[in-house]
């Protein structure tokens, strides 16, 4: 299950069935959890002073799909996902189902909670912390240098089921709050409060998320998005969405 072309370091830990695409680099301080299959063209454990001695650590039944550099000194939880080209540098911790789109970049020194959905072309910047059930839209960036070029960095936080929609900046030490929307093409220079919407440049509060509703003819709320969108986790997480988040 090893490509004749790939590079595996003999002292990379390969779990159960795992597959390695073809001309795909594989280095030493490398765990590769039971079931993950890493397409051809890879680099894997990317050496690097920065990881510290840490390994990369990547968990089972993940997939790694073609062109992705993950730096030595991470952790990806369970069931890992990315696209296409993305690059993740050191000392990033990911939790369960973490999937990162196409052209993504993760600049590294980031906390990632569970399934955390990335569409493609997202950049989230070095002591970002996005926290579980978030979802990052295309185009999103994630900034953390308040008066650039510096060596000051303040890391942005995304709160746990909040959305962070197309085209948004959020700038250096904001907090989006849990249940929180923000609006396509938004720049956020000041806190997000809990389940509100902001945006608009600079970005300002709108409304309560519970204003909004679904324009599929029902006029059900669309937020918590829980109450309605399920697609892609497993029932067990699902059932515990039976009563919305709490405060």
């Amino acid at each position: 299950m090893i490509h004749p072309s790939a590079s595996v370091s003999p002292k990379a830990r390969l779990g159960a069935n795992v597959s390695i695409g073809p001309f795909t680099i594989v280095h030493d301080d490398v765990q590769i959890g039971d079931h993950t299959s890493i397409d051809g063209f890879c680099e894997i454990g990317y050496p690097s002073p920065l990881a510290q001695g840490l390994p990369l650590v990547i968990g089972a039944h993940s997939t790694i799909r073609s062109h992705s550099i993950l730096y030595a000194g991470s952790t990806f939880g369970d069931k890992f996902i990315t696209g296409h080209r993305v690059t993740v540098r050191e000392k990033t911790t990911a939790g369960v189902n973490f999937q990162l789109g196409t052209l993504s970049d993760i600049q590294g020194d980031c906390q990632i909670g569970d399934y955390v959905r990335c569409h493609s072309n997202v950049h989230i910047g070095k002591m970002s912390k996005v926290g579980n059930f978030v979802w990052i839209f295309p185009y999103v960036v994630l900034t953390n240098d308040p008066h650039p070029p510096s060596a000051v960095l303040m890391g942005c936080e995304i709160g746990d089921y909040a959305a962070v929609a197309t085209m948004s900046v959020v700038l250096p030490g904001v907090k989006v709050g849990r249940g929180a929307l923000v609006a396509a093409h938004s720049m956020v220079g000041r806190d997000v409060a809990p389940d509100t919407v902001a945006g608009g440049s600079p970005a300002k509060y709108i409304c309560d998320t519970s204003k909004i509703k679904l324009k599929d003819g029902t006029e059900r709320p669309a937020y918590p998005w829980t109450s309605h969108f399920q697609r892609g986790y497993p029932p067990e997480v699902v059932a515990g969405w039976s009563v919305p988040p709490a405060p």
